[in-house]
């Protein structure tokens, strides 16, 4: 089914702010992230395939210290900057240390401003680059950033499969609405075993 040879595997939001209990947004997303198994499930994906993809990139969110580049932010984006989340260099910015142990296959894009992953980055770029065809995603926030970088990535001629176990979104309900009945319309919604087994 997936020739992980042109398949590139996208971690977004991966941070501290997000996945540490010190994480300033760690509440907005901890109740679906238990549910889902979202870290420990991409440390096992990471542990059986990451060699086999062929790229996988990480794509952090980062802010100047006073988010300058957020222009009448509403929404998550207001939230972030009201909570003074992903201020570069700040502990809540950093990838989390459980993906330290792949960092000799994961490839990092810096840019990430906004919602989505291909904004303001040459994730594009890079993926046209190394022959990528499908995309698989990784990551937080289902509603938000997954969904937008999805998006993007079907307009950009990419197919593109959502790992359900591999991502977390601000409620429990919130997550299964989006794997269940939005992302289907445009994308495939797989577990991440199906990578593993």
């Amino acid at each position: 089914m997936y020739d992980l040879s042109k398949t590139a595997l996208i971690l977004i939001g991966f941070q501290n702010d997000y996945f540490s209990p010190q994480g300033v947004l760690y509440d907005v997303v901890e109740e679906s992230s238990r549910v889902t198994g979202v870290v420990k499930n991409t440390l096992s994906l990471l542990t059986h395939c990451a060699e086999k993809f062929a790229l996988v990139i990480n794509t952090p969110i980062h802010f100047t210290q006073n988010y300058s580049e957020l222009k009448n932010p509403i929404g998550i984006l207001k939230s972030i900057a009201d909570a003074g989340a992903f201020k570069s260099g700040s502990y809540g910015a950093q990838t989390i240390e459980q993906l330290n142990q792949f960092k000799h296959v994961i490839d990092e894009i810096p840019g990430k401003r906004g919602l989505n992953a291909f904004t303001h980055t040459h994730l594009a770029q890079t993926l046209k680059n190394n022959n990528v065809s499908e995309i698989v995603l990784a990551g937080t926030v289902t509603s938000i950033c997954i969904d937008s970088t999805a998006r993007s990535a079907v307009d950009l001629g990419f197919d593109v499969t959502i790992l359900s176990d591999c991502t977390s979104s601000r409620t429990p309900f919130e997550q299964t609405f989006y794997c269940e009945e939005v992302f289907p319309l445009y994308a495939r919604v797989i577990n991440s075993n199906v990578f593993t087994k």
